[in-house]
Parts: C-alpha cells; sequence; structure tokens
C-alpha cells in the first residue's frame, strides 16, 4: 500500500482555478494508477479523474470533463488535478486514491489507498 496526502484545495470564487497534488509515499507509485474523487455534504463519494500508471489512459466524470486535468510526473511520486471554470457545484472534499488499475479504482473503489481528503470550496 502507498501512503497518500492531498494538498491545494481552499477558497476560490466560481470561474476561479486551483491544483490539487497528490503526493505518494514509496518507490513503488509508478505501480499504481491514481485517481481523485470528491465526496460532497450530504452526497455519496464520485469519481472525478483518473490516470494510468504510465499516463497513457486518462478518464473523466462527464461534469468535470474539458475543465479538470489529471497528470502524474513519477519521478516525484505526484499526481496533479488541474481544476479550471470552477462551479459551485464543485465544493467538495476532493480525494485522491491509488489502485492497481483504474478498473479496479472504478468498480473496487475500497480496495486501494486513499489520502486524508483536502476541501475545495467554490463560492458563487
Amino acid at each position: 500500500q502507498v501512503q497518500l496526502v492531498e494538498s491545494g484545495g481552499g477558497l476560490v470564487q466560481a470561474g476561479g482555478s486551483l491544483r490539487l497534488s497528490c503526493a505518494a509515499s514509496g518507490r513503488t507509485f509508478s505501480s499504481y494508477a491514481m485517481g481523485w474523487f470528491r465526496q460532497a455534504p450530504g452526497k455519496e463519494r464520485e469519481f472525478v479523474a483518473a490516470i494510468s500508471r504510465s499516463g497513457g489512459n486518462i478518464y473523466y466524470a462527464d461534469s468535470v470533463k474539458g475543465r479538470f486535468t489529471i497528470s502524474r510526473d513519477n519521478g516525484k511520486n505526484t499526481v496533479y488535478l488541474q481544476m479550471n471554470s470552477l462551479k459551485p457545484e464543485d465544493t467538495a472534499v476532493y480525494y485522491c486514491s491509488s489502485s492497481s488499475s483504474i478498473a479496479t479504482m472504478r468498480e473496487f473503489p475500497d480496495s486501494g489507498s486513499w489520502g486524508q481528503g483536502t476541501q475545495v470550496t467554490v463560492s458563487s
């Protein structure tokens, strides 16, 4: 298992941008698919974006497609989520996750590792 620590959350006005980072411990970061999920108050956790081990495959939730960009730097053991054109409905706690594959992450999210989350609040 890998340990994950998110950062970069905060308060931003609608239309603004934030960049989330997720730093992973260990020497096997490149062995994991990485992803971002979010959970808003009173709602279930939802998938946001995922990136394969090499970065060659990327998936987004329809709600963020065209606005968010996921990327990774295997040399720095870090995955990023660039969030542009933020909307109030993007307000949530954002969690970083690692898994053996994107498919496993999406089908069995609790089987992977999770960070503690970082709060993103978008004001209207």
